[in-house]
């Protein structure tokens, strides 16, 4: 990473109660104008680093720069920072438009400037013909564009999400995402954003933090996190992932042999793991499993028997009994070719060495 980013935090750790550390040691420096979210199960540290950020909680240890200035002392409305929250917190007894003017009043805004902005703000959002409405008159997807364009309206730097869209329904989601999206990518604007939604984060990011326990467990790029986990608590929370345990056998350049528990031997990467003995768990995603694969054309290949066919349109949900596992599951593209099985059918099941993991146990 660069030697100047936008965020930095340096040896950060946050206690509530002067013996539990919520956020353990944390380094992560935050490029300009980059996406970067924070995600992770409730209580893993997400939130409190994005509070510490914004100035809401000091941090217990360690230093927050932003811009290469230390901010720990600078209080929250000094910091220069824009936020959404997933309640809006929209003043209710003012129009839309003057919730938008109202952090340019602060900052002393002549009321021309106040206008302007206001009015560009709005049509970000598609929403320029309801600044004389209140928010109680708006739905929900309308009032969270309100509070992003608020968010925006004075040029911060840096704008923090916190779980912004966990109040809607999917469908608007959806669409909210896609939308946060295309106004970061057209302002350039920098967005740390906190969500316990994988899926969410994988659509927006840039990068993602996973976090877990107060530590940030793999920092990288949505494809990369689900290619290449690190370990097994981020290919099971990112994505959906099959797990079989076992112990490895052999290890060479990088690839290994692991014996599972019922015997059976399966070729895959090794990623930590480093000698014969060591304990792994493997991971493999559902959809890099071939039903009925060629001879030859994938290392490992198994008997299953099919116990369930779940049909979602665009792929059918097959679980299998594979290596002493029920829960095993394939993706298997909807196309003619598949509409023999049936539950209860004995099917060959394979795949190559290169998707499967050998990660801790």
């Amino acid at each position: 990473m660069s030697n100047n980013p936008l965020v930095r935090f340096q040896n950060v750790q946050k206690s509530y109660d002067g013996k539990i550390l919520v956020v353990k040691d944390l380094n992560l420096d935050v490029e300009k104008g980059e996406f970067l979210t924070m995600l992770g199960p409730s209580g893993s540290g997400k939130t409190t680093c994005l509070m510490m950020l914004a100035g809401f909680e000091p941090a217990t240890h360690g230093e927050i720069y932003l811009k290469d200035e230390p901010i720990n002392n600078v209080p929250p409305h000094k910091r220069g920072i824009g936020m959404v929250f997933q309640n809006y917190a929209l003043f209710p007894h003012m129009t839309v438009a003057e919730n938008l003017a109202f952090p340019l009043e602060v900052r002393k805004m002549s009321t021309t400037e106040r206008t302007d902005r206001v009015k560009r703000a709005l049509d970000m959002v598609q929403l320029g013909d309801f600044g004389n409405r209140r928010p109680a008159q708006l739905s929900g997807g309308q009032q969270q564009r309100v509070a992003v364009a608020r968010a925006l309206v004075f040029d911060p730097d840096l704008v923090l999400m916190d779980e912004p869209l966990g109040a809607l329904d999917k469908n608007l989601r959806e669409q909210m995402q896609y939308e946060i999206k295309h106004i970061h990518e057209n302002l350039g604007v920098t967005v740390v954003y906190v969500t316990h939604d994988q899926s969410e984060a994988l659509t927006m990011s840039n990068r993602i933090a996973v976090f877990n326990d107060g530590k940030i467990q793999q920092l990288a790029a949505p494809d990369a996190l689900y290619e290449r986990p690190d370990n097994a608590f981020v290919a099971q929370f990112i994505g959906e992932n099959n797990k079989l345990r076992g112990i490895v056998e052999d290890i060479d350049d990088g690839y290994c042999v692991v014996k599972t528990d019922t015997g059976a031997m399966v070729y895959s990467k090794a990623v930590n793991v480093t000698k014969r003995g060591d304990k792994s768990t493997l991971s493999l995603r559902p959809e890099r499993v071939v039903i009925s694969p060629e001879a030859g054309a994938v290392q490992n290949m198994f008997e299953a028997r099919v116990l369930e066919l779940i049909y979602l349109g665009d792929h059918i949900r097959t679980r299998i009994s594979l290596l002493g596992r029920e829960d095993f599951i394939v993706k298997v593209p909807n196309s003619a070719n598949h509409a023999f099985m049936r539950e209860g059918e004995i099917v060959t099941v394979g795949w190559l060495q290169e998707d499967c993991r050998a990660l801790d146990a």
